[in-house]
């Protein structure tokens, strides 16, 4: 696994725990969000993650 791809992970897993000490979600319904907040996180490391990149270029 990629260092990006743990980042999310970790990331997700911290959103997930958050959401369910506010009761945001329950711990039942895990299995149906985890993958879509794990999407955009991951989604969201990668554009900025090519956005710093090009900064550094310039």
């Amino acid at each position: 696994m990629d260092k990006v791809r743990k980042e999310a992970l970790q990331v997700t897993k911290e959103i997930v725990v958050k959401f369910i000490e506010t009761q945001r979600i329950s711990p039942s319904n895990i299995g149906e969000v985890f993958p879509s907040i794990y999407g955009v996180v991951l989604r969201t490391l990668v554009e900025d993650g090519v956005a710093d990149s090009e900064d550094e270029k310039a």
